[in-house]
């Protein structure tokens, strides 16, 4: 019988939470140990902060405290969406030759907001043998790999389009809070411009696509609009009036040179009528794909984590994007 992977998970909140009970199901992991900074969690069995009575592995208050007595293979990292802090985090998981899979929405294409660190981080990891992916269902699948796959049938490809709508009452509590859910809108308009509110990674997806077929180019522009209640809205989180802010409207934009182009279309708000993500290539032979009722993020994203740690495993040593491994398998 192959050996199980050994996994150990950094941060639970409700993702961190939800990737250990995917773990559990797996016959292919074993699932060695939870770290989290609250105290309270501290020496508790992981199962008891994740509903799974049988999971006795111990959640530790630090890596360094975990690594003394337990030796994972793999840390699932679901602790914030900034690059420097993700890997800042990282560091020592990685020094020690393990491999990473994050959430963590600016890791996707990281040398963008953190390129010294990036290198720095790349290097590291060429020397000690450790390697960290950031991933998830977008960024890391629907807005960015999935019109990367799409081409793989196409002779050309002049431009992308992609549209992502998303009912985020079904979601949970975090993302309501993200998109500005019950805040005035021009509350919501300056939590943006401080990097406080909004859907992040965006640019990265973008700038993930151009990556993957070698287009240069030039700023991204990006805008922030609210979604304004046109009626009452209750959600099992957030009770919000008319006229107060429900969700988003959220556009990245990009061209190169020689006349190619990039367009993300974002609307995440409460009640969202007609759900969907759509992708359009200007290509020969022209594609279009649409997903009905959309991707589910929450459960999307911790399968996205998942499903990626035996295909990084495999992985060269270093900074590794989605689009350096296998898709599957």
């Amino acid at each position: 019988m192959s050996h199980k992977i050994k996994v150990a998970q950094f941060g639970l909140g409700p993702i961190g939470q939800s990737s250990v009970r995917l773990l559990a199901e797996r016959k292919n992991f074993e699932i060695v140990a939870g770290i989290d900074i609250q105290p309270a969690l501290a020496g508790k069995p992981l199962g008891e902060a994740c509903g799974l009575p049988g999971l006795k592995a111990r959640i530790y208050p630090s890596f360094e405290e975990m690594w003394k007595k337990v030796k994972p293979d793999v840390i699932v990292h679901t602790a914030g969406s900034r690059a420097k802090i993700s890997f800042d985090q990282c560091k020592p998981m990685l020094s020690k030759g393990l491999a990473v899979v994050s959430s963590c929405e600016e890791l996707l294409f990281p040398a963008h907001r953190a390129p010294k660190e990036a290198a720095a981080i790349d290097k590291l990891c060429r020397k000690s043998g450790g390697r960290i992916l950031g991933t998830g269902v977008n960024p890391g699948f629907v807005l960015d790999l999935l019109p990367v796959c799409l081409s793989g049938v196409c002779r050309s490809v002049k431009s992308v389009y992609g549209e992502r709508v998303v009912n985020a009452s079904t979601r949970r509590q975090p993302l309501q809070k993200k998109i500005g859910s019950g805040l005035e809108p021009a509350e919501f308009k300056r939590l943006w411009s401080e990097g406080k509110a909004g859907h992040a990674g965006f640019q990265e997806s973008l700038l993930l696509i151009a990556h993957s077929f070698g287009w240069k180019v030039g700023k991204v522009a990006e805008t922030l609009e609210p979604v304004i209640a046109d009626h009452d809205i209750k959600t099992q989180y957030f009770s919000v009036r008319q006229g107060l802010t429900c969700g988003l409207h959220q556009v990245v934009r990009a061209e190169s040179k020689d006349g190619h182009s990039i367009h993300l279309d974002l609307k995440m708000y409460l009640d969202a009528q007609d759900p969907h993500d759509l992708l359009r290539l200007e290509s020969d032979p022209p594609v279009e794909a649409v997903l009905k009722g959309g991707v589910a993020g929450d459960s999307a994203t911790v399968a996205a984590l998942v499903n990626a740690i035996p295909r990084l495993l495999k992985a060269p040593a270093g900074v590794r994007l989605m689009t350096d491994i296998p898709l599957a398998g």
